[in-house]
């Protein structure tokens, strides 16, 4: 009894992981067929739209110098998010959004490590974000000004919506730590 459970806890884990790396990975090429050559449709107006990106950097665009050292960083995370994800075997809403985070996260790194980049195709409007600048402790913050959201994929959508369930687990459910614990002490 206690192996089938065992094998159906991890079972449905693989699930979550595989069903969100087949959508985002299908998604991606379609995407890739369809949108590359026109580049944008507009969907809801100019609310939403369907807009190709091929985003060689990380989060929000965000360009970085050295890949290798950003693609060992990326692993290991999964590495730690995997460690975090057996750790708390009795957390079901952390081991969900653990689930739903390594399905975004492998859908990212199969984009980097297969194509060198990551494709994004959903394009928000979002409002207005404008930050004049200034000093934060002894940083000089540049202005910065965004009229749209970073356009984003199913693996980003993914990613966060992981962490907004860990957010609200962590307000409304036992927190991880006190949960490894109670599992350290009964097993004393």
């Amino acid at each position: 009894m206690l192996k089938r459970a065992f094998n159906k806890e991890h079972l449905s884990i693989l699930v979550i992981i595989l069903f969100i790396l087949t959508i985002d990975q299908v998604t991606k090429f379609i995407a890739m067929e369809y949108l590359r050559p026109i580049r944008s449709i507009p969907v809801m107006g100019n609310f939403f739209r369907l807009t190709y990106v091929e985003n060689s950097g990380m989060a929000f665009g965000i360009q970085i110098d050295n890949k290798l050292i950003f693609n060992v960083l990326s692993i290991l995370a999964v590495i730690i998010i995997f460690y975090y994800l057996f750790k708390l075997r009795n957390h079901t809403s952390f081991r969900t959004s653990f689930a739903i985070i390594l399905g975004g996260a492998f859908g990212n790194l199969t984009d980097r490590f297969f194509r060198g980049r990551v494709i994004d195709f959903l394009d928000v409007e979002f409002f207005d974000i404008h930050f004049s600048g200034g000093n934060f402790l002894m940083w000089e913050l540049p202005a910065y000004t965004m009229y749209r959201w970073p356009v984003f994929n199913i693996a980003d959508l993914a990613v966060s919506l992981g962490m907004v369930i860990i957010i609200i687990a962590a307000f409304i459910e036992d927190p991880p730590q006190t949960v490894v614990e109670n599992a350290v002490r009964e097993e004393v």
